[in-house]
């Protein structure tokens, strides 16, 4: 399992990347390989806005289907629509190619409520 030090994590099993203000977000490798193979993803529409817990994208596989919450609240600015074409892009490369949406972030002391890697390995059970 990927755990990149420089990310914050949900107990939700979503990733953070914040830069200038925006938050890319995305579902952790852990979360991409107990759903498997995803055949759908439904994001949201640029202009939403969330407040952090807010369930904000689908992910469905061969197996489930699971909601994605927005980890921090703001406005969506970007959807990345190559999922919409190629959603296995989240099981090939969860932290790259396959960030689900990004946020302006309406309160960056809200990333203090998430976990850093070494406290989100300890909550993934061990395979």
């Amino acid at each position: 399992m990927s755990v990149p030090q420089d990310l914050f994590y949900a107990k939700t099993h979503e990733w953070v990347s914040l830069e200038d203000g925006i938050a890319t977000v995305g579902i952790s490798d852990f979360a991409q390989s107990q759903l498997s193979d995803l055949t759908f993803v439904e994001l949201p529409e640029v202009g939403t806005e969330f407040s952090a817990g807010d369930e904000a994208a689908v992910v469905e596989s061969v197996k489930a289907a699971a909601d994605v919450y927005a980890p921090v609240s703001g406005e969506v600015v970007e959807v990345n629509e190559a999922l919409e074409d190629a959603p296995e892009l989240i099981n090939k490369d969860a932290f790259g190619s396959g960030w689900l949406f990004k946020i302006k972030v309406s309160d960056e002391s809200e990333i203090d409520d998430l976990m850093d890697a070494d406290s989100y390995e300890e909550l993934c059970p061990a395979d």
